[in-house]
């Protein structure tokens, strides 16, 4: 990629879209396009096809989905099924219509099978069930990772596939039921601590363990993906490393400073039970993650606290 080049990204106003269009700008390149949503609504195809003809970008980063927490995509599967198929489907004919020289397509965790050999490899990919609490979700994404692999050897159009995992840091909403899980218990417990509650509730039974990485370190690796990578196979994007999610409630409740009681409701499911990727494919691309947990829970308590002081947040 040439620094004057026009690159698309999607979701420019999410998490992990913000944090690109930050580190674009860093690297030197000029020309970013990220439009919102009242800019250009993707589950639109004619809006999408005329955004693609008037700006005709030489690189697309498809990072825009539908997102949220464990609740809402176990309580509206088919709200993530339906509109992430339609947002994937609208901008990879775009892209093949209007040339785009090469695409990303941002992958997840949660598309591998609910009981994958661990750490997870991307050959496990399709071969067994999905876990019920994501599959909408989960079968979306693997729609687009399809289109992405179909459009290469039919069509000839570039596409890579990171498959990301659980990503925090630098959110741009605290809603407790869409935020990511490390910023939502961030949430929860800086709040409890406000507010002087003595005990604290959480979905689960907080076994089951998921992979974590800052969003900072993820853009890193989505780049250096880009650059590196000529064909759509997934590749895992990830630290290698996993925690319960018992450990890391412990663990940002003691750096916020909640001293209370953490109870686990049971009858809410738990996902996955453990989400650990192999990674040695990207870390063969000299990919290594630079923030640790620890250092990344801090800081985003930082900033949940500095976000929440500035107004920005609703109650």
């Amino acid at each position: 990629m040439d620094p004057q080049d026009t690159i698309l990204v999607t979701g420019g106003s999410g998490m992990v879209g913000s944090t690109m269009v930050r580190y674009l700008r860093q690297l030197g390149f000029s020309k970013i396009i990220a439009p919102t949503r009242k800019e250009l609504d993707l589950l639109e195809a004619e809006q999408v096809d005329y955004f693609f003809r008037t700006t005709r970008p030489r690189y697309v980063m498809m990072l825009a989905s539908k997102v949220g927490g464990i609740s809402t995509h176990f309580s509206d599967p088919v709200g993530y099924l339906d509109e992430n198929t339609r947002m994937y489907t609208h901008v990879y004919a775009a892209c093949h219509r209007y040339r785009v020289d090469k695409t990303l397509f941002l992958g997840s965790s949660c598309i591998y099978p609910r009981h994958a050999p661990q750490p997870i490899q991307e050959t496990s990919l399709l071969t067994a069930s999905l876990d019920p609490s994501h599959e909408g979700y989960a079968l979306a994404k693997i729609v687009g990772l399809k289109l992405a692999e179909f459009y290469f050897r039919q069509h000839g159009l570039k596409s890579v596939c990171p498959v990301l995992c659980n990503v925090y840091g630098n959110e741009t909403n605290y809603d407790i039921e869409k935020s990511h899980v490390v910023n939502a218990l961030i949430r929860r417990f800086s709040d409890a601590v406000e507010q002087r509650r003595y005990e604290t509730a959480l979905w689960g039974t907080g076994t089951p363990r998921r992979e974590f990485m800052h969003v900072d370190d993820a853009v890193r690796g989505l780049v250096l993906i880009m650059k590196q990578v000529e064909t759509p196979h997934p590749i895992n994007l990830g630290t290698g490393y996993d925690i319960s999610i018992k450990e890391l409630a412990t663990e940002i409740a003691h750096q916020v400073g909640y001293r209370g009681k953490i109870t686990w409701d049971t009858t809410k499911p738990d996902g996955m039970p453990r989400k650990c990727m192999d990674c040695s494919k990207v870390q063969q691309l000299g990919f290594r993650p630079g923030i640790s947990l620890d250092e990344g829970i801090s800081r985003s308590i930082t900033e949940y606290r500095n976000y929440k002081r500035s107004g920005r947040m609703a109650a």
